[in-house]
Protein backbone atom coordinates (compact mmCIF):
# COMPACT_ATOMS: atom_id res chain seq x y z
CA UNK A 1 0.00 0.00 0.00
CA UNK A 2 1.24 3.71 -0.73
CA UNK A 3 1.40 5.93 1.56
CA UNK A 4 0.10 9.68 1.07
CA UNK A 5 2.69 12.28 1.80
CA UNK A 6 0.77 15.64 2.73
CA UNK A 7 2.56 18.58 3.93
CA UNK A 8 1.44 19.80 6.98
CA UNK A 9 0.29 23.67 7.43
CA UNK A 10 2.63 25.68 9.79
CA UNK A 11 2.07 26.25 13.08
CA UNK A 12 1.88 29.62 14.63
CA UNK A 13 2.79 28.12 18.44
CA UNK A 14 4.54 25.45 19.07
CA UNK A 15 5.28 24.00 22.55
CA UNK A 16 7.62 21.73 23.23
CA UNK A 17 6.26 19.21 26.06
CA UNK A 18 9.34 15.84 25.08
CA UNK A 19 9.95 15.38 28.74
CA UNK A 20 12.65 14.01 30.10
CA UNK A 21 14.54 10.54 30.74
CA UNK A 22 17.19 9.16 33.07
CA UNK A 23 20.59 10.45 33.24
CA UNK A 24 23.72 8.08 32.28
CA UNK A 25 26.99 8.00 33.83
CA UNK A 26 30.29 6.68 32.17
CA UNK A 27 30.74 3.36 34.05
CA UNK A 28 27.37 2.44 35.40
CA UNK A 29 25.41 2.37 32.14
CA UNK A 30 22.08 0.76 33.09
CA UNK A 31 21.46 -2.69 31.22
CA UNK A 32 17.76 -3.02 32.27
CA UNK A 33 18.43 -6.38 33.46
CA UNK A 34 21.25 -6.13 36.17
CA UNK A 35 21.42 -2.22 36.27
CA UNK A 36 17.94 -0.54 36.08
CA UNK A 37 16.24 3.10 35.85
CA UNK A 38 13.61 3.88 37.55
CA UNK A 39 11.95 2.77 34.52
CA UNK A 40 12.54 -0.83 35.52
CA UNK A 41 12.42 -0.84 38.93
CA UNK A 42 8.91 0.79 38.66
CA UNK A 43 8.22 -2.92 37.19
CA UNK A 44 10.59 -5.64 38.44
CA UNK A 45 10.21 -9.22 37.28
CA UNK A 46 11.21 -9.83 41.23
CA UNK A 47 12.06 -8.54 44.28
CA UNK A 48 16.03 -8.87 44.85
CA UNK A 49 17.54 -10.20 47.93
CA UNK A 50 19.97 -6.99 47.56
CA UNK A 51 19.75 -3.10 46.03
CA UNK A 52 22.54 -0.82 45.69
CA UNK A 53 20.70 2.44 44.92
CA UNK A 54 23.47 5.17 43.01
CA UNK A 55 21.96 8.92 43.90
CA UNK A 56 19.65 9.68 46.76
CA UNK A 57 17.49 12.44 45.18
CA UNK A 58 13.89 11.71 45.64
CA UNK A 59 13.69 8.79 42.94
CA UNK A 60 16.63 7.10 44.69
CA UNK A 61 15.40 7.76 48.11
CA UNK A 62 11.85 6.37 47.10
CA UNK A 63 12.81 3.05 45.29
CA UNK A 64 15.38 2.34 48.46
CA UNK A 65 12.30 2.97 50.66
CA UNK A 66 10.10 1.27 48.97
CA UNK A 67 12.49 -1.61 48.33
CA UNK A 68 13.44 -2.27 51.96
CA UNK A 69 9.96 -2.40 52.78
CA UNK A 70 9.30 -5.34 50.38
CA UNK A 71 12.44 -6.79 52.46
CA UNK A 72 15.43 -6.15 50.21
CA UNK A 73 18.74 -5.51 52.31
CA UNK A 74 19.41 -1.72 50.32
CA UNK A 75 22.35 0.50 50.23
CA UNK A 76 22.74 3.91 49.20
CA UNK A 77 25.35 5.61 47.91
CA UNK A 78 25.68 9.46 47.78
CA UNK A 79 28.41 11.61 45.88
CA UNK A 80 26.99 14.68 48.09
CA UNK A 81 27.74 15.87 52.02
CA UNK A 82 23.68 14.56 52.54
CA UNK A 83 21.09 12.62 51.31
CA UNK A 84 17.63 14.09 49.61
CA UNK A 85 20.39 17.27 48.79
CA UNK A 86 17.34 19.80 47.82
CA UNK A 87 15.88 19.38 51.21
CA UNK A 88 16.72 21.04 54.91
CA UNK A 89 19.55 19.53 56.46
CA UNK A 90 17.51 19.09 59.60
CA UNK A 91 14.90 17.33 57.89
CA UNK A 92 17.04 15.06 55.37
CA UNK A 93 18.99 14.72 58.81
CA UNK A 94 15.94 13.22 61.01
CA UNK A 95 15.24 11.06 57.57
CA UNK A 96 18.45 9.43 56.86
CA UNK A 97 17.97 8.45 61.24
CA UNK A 98 15.12 6.82 59.98
CA UNK A 99 16.00 4.97 57.03
CA UNK A 100 19.14 3.79 58.82
CA UNK A 101 17.07 2.65 61.94
CA UNK A 102 14.37 0.57 58.91
CA UNK A 103 18.07 -1.16 58.09
CA UNK A 104 19.23 0.96 54.69
CA UNK A 105 22.87 1.06 55.08
CA UNK A 106 23.98 5.01 53.43
CA UNK A 107 26.96 6.49 51.98
CA UNK A 108 27.47 9.79 51.52
CA UNK A 109 30.61 11.95 49.96
CA UNK A 110 31.22 8.07 48.22
CA UNK A 111 30.72 7.38 44.62
CA UNK A 112 30.22 4.13 42.22
CA UNK A 113 33.04 4.20 40.00
CA UNK A 114 32.88 0.88 38.28
CA UNK A 115 30.57 -1.83 37.96
CA UNK A 116 31.13 -5.30 37.34
CA UNK A 117 27.91 -7.66 35.90
CA UNK A 118 28.75 -11.15 36.31
CA UNK A 119 25.62 -13.87 36.45
CA UNK A 120 22.85 -12.69 38.11
CA UNK A 121 24.76 -10.16 40.31
CA UNK A 122 26.62 -6.69 40.32
CA UNK A 123 29.83 -6.18 42.00
CA UNK A 124 30.18 -2.37 42.56
CA UNK A 125 33.77 -0.26 43.26
CA UNK A 126 32.82 2.38 45.89
CA UNK A 127 35.45 4.73 47.01
CA UNK A 128 34.67 6.69 50.11
CA UNK A 129 36.62 8.74 52.39
CA UNK A 130 40.13 8.10 49.88
CA UNK A 131 39.38 4.22 50.37
CA UNK A 132 38.21 1.97 48.00
CA UNK A 133 35.55 -1.18 48.68
CA UNK A 134 33.35 -3.26 46.80
CA UNK A 135 29.96 -4.78 47.38
CA UNK A 136 27.83 -7.06 45.71
CA UNK A 137 24.70 -7.21 45.36
CA UNK A 138 21.75 -8.24 43.02
CA UNK A 139 20.01 -5.68 41.21
CA UNK A 140 21.51 -1.84 41.00
CA UNK A 141 19.26 1.05 40.75
CA UNK A 142 21.11 3.92 39.25
CA UNK A 143 19.32 6.68 39.83
CA UNK A 144 21.78 9.79 39.21
CA UNK A 145 18.92 12.57 38.13
CA UNK A 146 17.46 13.09 34.73
CA UNK A 147 18.58 15.40 31.57
CA UNK A 148 15.69 16.52 28.55
CA UNK A 149 14.76 15.08 26.04
CA UNK A 150 16.15 18.22 23.32
CA UNK A 151 18.14 16.22 20.70
CA UNK A 152 16.44 15.34 17.15
CA UNK A 153 14.10 18.32 17.52
CA UNK A 154 16.04 20.43 15.14
CA UNK A 155 15.73 23.19 18.00
CA UNK A 156 19.68 24.24 16.99
CA UNK A 157 18.22 25.28 13.48
CA UNK A 158 15.79 27.37 14.62
CA UNK A 159 17.85 28.96 17.39
CA UNK A 160 15.80 27.63 20.47
CA UNK A 161 18.59 28.26 23.47
CA UNK A 162 19.07 25.11 25.64
CA UNK A 163 20.71 25.00 29.12
CA UNK A 164 22.81 21.48 30.57
CA UNK A 165 20.05 19.24 28.91
CA UNK A 166 16.92 21.39 29.16
CA UNK A 167 15.36 24.30 26.86
CA UNK A 168 15.83 27.84 27.86
CA UNK A 169 12.57 29.27 28.89
CA UNK A 170 11.08 32.40 30.45
CA UNK A 171 8.22 32.51 32.97
CA UNK A 172 5.58 32.33 30.66
CA UNK A 173 7.54 29.12 29.09
CA UNK A 174 8.94 31.11 25.89
CA UNK A 175 11.77 30.01 24.74
CA UNK A 176 14.42 32.50 22.92
CA UNK A 177 12.10 32.04 19.55
CA UNK A 178 8.80 33.73 19.12
CA UNK A 179 6.11 31.11 19.14
CA UNK A 180 8.09 27.98 20.15
CA UNK A 181 7.48 27.27 23.82
CA UNK A 182 8.55 24.17 26.18
CA UNK A 183 6.98 22.77 29.70
CA UNK A 184 7.62 19.90 31.96
CA UNK A 185 10.75 18.42 32.36
CA UNK A 186 12.30 19.63 29.40
CA UNK A 187 11.77 22.86 30.48
CA UNK A 188 13.94 22.51 33.69
CA UNK A 189 13.73 21.93 37.28
CA UNK A 190 11.68 21.20 39.11
CA UNK A 191 11.00 18.47 37.23
CA UNK A 192 7.63 17.30 38.98
CA UNK A 193 4.50 16.34 37.52
CA UNK A 194 2.13 18.86 39.43
CA UNK A 195 4.79 21.73 37.84
CA UNK A 196 4.62 20.64 34.46
CA UNK A 197 1.07 20.80 34.67
CA UNK A 198 0.47 24.19 35.56
CA UNK A 199 3.39 25.17 33.21
CA UNK A 200 0.78 24.04 30.76
CA UNK A 201 -2.19 26.02 31.89
CA UNK A 202 -0.17 29.42 32.15
CA UNK A 203 1.37 28.41 28.88
CA UNK A 204 -1.54 28.14 26.93
CA UNK A 205 -3.33 30.96 28.66
CA UNK A 206 -0.34 33.52 28.00
CA UNK A 207 -0.91 32.22 24.12
CA UNK A 208 -4.72 32.98 24.18
CA UNK A 209 -3.87 36.87 25.93
CA UNK A 210 -5.58 35.60 28.82
CA UNK A 211 -2.12 37.44 30.84
CA UNK A 212 -1.89 34.82 33.56
CA UNK A 213 0.30 35.14 36.63
CA UNK A 214 4.10 33.72 35.87
CA UNK A 215 4.62 30.91 38.09
CA UNK A 216 6.81 31.30 41.09
CA UNK A 217 9.25 28.09 41.33
CA UNK A 218 9.84 28.96 45.43
CA UNK A 219 6.33 28.33 45.96
CA UNK A 220 6.19 24.69 44.23
CA UNK A 221 6.10 22.05 46.35
CA UNK A 222 8.56 19.22 46.52
CA UNK A 223 7.22 15.64 47.99
CA UNK A 224 9.03 12.40 48.10
CA UNK A 225 6.65 9.54 49.00
CA UNK A 226 9.22 7.33 51.41
CA UNK A 227 8.77 5.93 54.51
CA UNK A 228 8.58 8.75 56.27
CA UNK A 229 7.47 11.05 54.24
CA UNK A 230 8.96 14.32 53.03
CA UNK A 231 7.97 17.16 51.92
CA UNK A 232 8.76 21.10 51.57
CA UNK A 233 8.28 24.27 49.98
CA UNK A 234 10.24 27.53 49.64
CA UNK A 235 13.45 28.46 51.26
CA UNK A 236 15.45 26.20 53.74
CA UNK A 237 16.93 27.28 56.54
CA UNK A 238 20.16 27.27 55.13
CA UNK A 239 19.28 29.11 51.91
CA UNK A 240 17.92 31.42 54.01
CA UNK A 241 20.77 32.63 56.17
CA UNK A 242 23.23 32.89 52.62
CA UNK A 243 20.64 35.45 51.69
CA UNK A 244 21.50 36.99 54.46
CA UNK A 245 17.73 37.26 56.05
CA UNK A 246 17.13 37.56 59.93
CA UNK A 247 14.77 34.32 60.54
CA UNK A 248 12.78 32.90 63.08
CA UNK A 249 12.63 29.11 63.07
CA UNK A 250 10.22 27.35 64.54
CA UNK A 251 9.69 23.42 64.95
CA UNK A 252 6.97 20.96 66.25
CA UNK A 253 7.70 17.06 66.63
CA UNK A 254 5.11 14.51 65.52
CA UNK A 255 5.36 13.10 69.28
CA UNK A 256 3.45 15.96 70.72
CA UNK A 257 0.42 15.59 68.71
CA UNK A 258 -2.04 13.38 70.14
CA UNK A 259 -3.60 12.19 66.19
CA UNK A 260 -0.06 11.32 65.54
CA UNK A 261 0.37 9.33 68.65
CA UNK A 262 -3.17 7.39 68.29
CA UNK A 263 -1.70 6.50 64.42
CA UNK A 264 1.24 5.18 65.95
CA UNK A 265 3.05 7.30 63.88
CA UNK A 266 4.85 9.73 66.89
CA UNK A 267 8.19 10.21 64.73
CA UNK A 268 8.50 13.36 62.63
CA UNK A 269 8.89 16.97 62.65
CA UNK A 270 7.66 20.18 61.25
CA UNK A 271 9.75 23.50 60.46
CA UNK A 272 8.84 26.59 59.39
CA UNK A 273 11.31 29.71 58.69
CA UNK A 274 9.66 33.41 58.87
CA UNK A 275 11.53 36.69 58.15
CA UNK A 276 11.96 38.18 61.53
CA UNK A 277 11.31 41.69 60.19
CA UNK A 278 7.81 41.53 58.23
CA UNK A 279 6.36 38.03 59.13
CA UNK A 280 6.63 36.74 55.67
CA UNK A 281 6.53 33.05 55.89
CA UNK A 282 9.21 31.93 53.58
CA UNK A 283 9.80 28.29 53.63
CA UNK A 284 8.21 24.93 55.39
CA UNK A 285 9.54 21.25 55.93
CA UNK A 286 8.22 18.74 56.83
CA UNK A 287 9.24 15.03 57.59
CA UNK A 288 6.83 12.16 58.95
CA UNK A 289 2.96 10.55 58.11
CA UNK A 290 0.95 12.16 55.16
CA UNK A 291 3.01 15.79 54.95
CA UNK A 292 2.31 15.36 51.55
CA UNK A 293 -1.04 15.78 52.16
CA UNK A 294 -0.28 18.80 54.60
CA UNK A 295 2.33 20.89 53.03
CA UNK A 296 -0.27 22.03 50.65
CA UNK A 297 -1.78 24.39 53.66
CA UNK A 298 1.52 25.88 53.52
CA UNK A 299 1.76 26.50 50.01
CA UNK A 300 -1.67 27.64 50.40
CA UNK A 301 -0.18 30.68 52.97
CA UNK A 302 2.77 31.44 50.84
CA UNK A 303 0.59 31.98 47.65
CA UNK A 304 -1.60 34.94 49.42
CA UNK A 305 1.23 36.13 51.45
CA UNK A 306 0.01 35.03 55.09
CA UNK A 307 1.49 36.14 58.17
CA UNK A 308 2.54 34.89 61.18
CA UNK A 309 -0.21 36.51 62.65
CA UNK A 310 -2.70 35.48 60.39
CA UNK A 311 -1.74 32.12 60.89
CA UNK A 312 -1.39 32.04 64.33
CA UNK A 313 -4.99 33.57 64.72
CA UNK A 314 -6.28 30.73 62.44
CA UNK A 315 -8.46 27.81 64.01
CA UNK A 316 -6.50 24.46 63.26
CA UNK A 317 -9.51 21.36 64.11
CA UNK A 318 -8.38 18.62 66.99
CA UNK A 319 -7.37 16.27 67.12
CA UNK A 320 -5.85 16.34 63.54
CA UNK A 321 -1.83 16.23 62.25
CA UNK A 322 -2.45 19.74 61.00
CA UNK A 323 -2.18 20.97 64.34
CA UNK A 324 1.42 20.96 64.20
CA UNK A 325 1.35 23.12 61.45
CA UNK A 326 0.15 25.86 63.58
CA UNK A 327 2.49 24.72 66.62
CA UNK A 328 5.56 25.24 64.94
CA UNK A 329 4.33 28.39 63.51
CA UNK A 330 3.47 29.58 67.44
CA UNK A 331 6.80 27.72 68.42
CA UNK A 332 8.45 30.13 65.98
CA UNK A 333 7.69 33.49 68.11
CA UNK A 334 8.07 31.53 71.88
CA UNK A 335 4.12 30.40 72.18
CA UNK A 336 4.08 26.80 71.68
CA UNK A 337 1.07 25.17 73.65
CA UNK A 338 1.78 21.57 73.25
CA UNK A 339 5.39 20.97 73.95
Amino acid sequence: MKLRRERLAPAKHIIIATGARPRVLPGIEPDKKLVWTYFEAMVPDRVPKSLLVIGSGAIGIEFASFFRTLGSDVTVVEVLPQILPVEDQEIQAFARKSFEKQGIKIHTNAKVTKLDRKGDGVTATIEEGGKSQTLTTERVISAVGVVGNIENLGLEKVGVKTDRGTVVVDKLNRTSVPGIYAIGDVAGPPMLAHKAEHEGVVCIEAIKGLNPHPMNKLMIPGCTYCSPQIASVGLTEQAAKEKKLEIRVGRFPFMGNGKAIALGEDQGLVKVIFDKKTGQLLGAHMVGAEVTELIQGYVVAMNLETTEEELMHTVFPHPTLSEMMKEAVLDAYGRVLNM
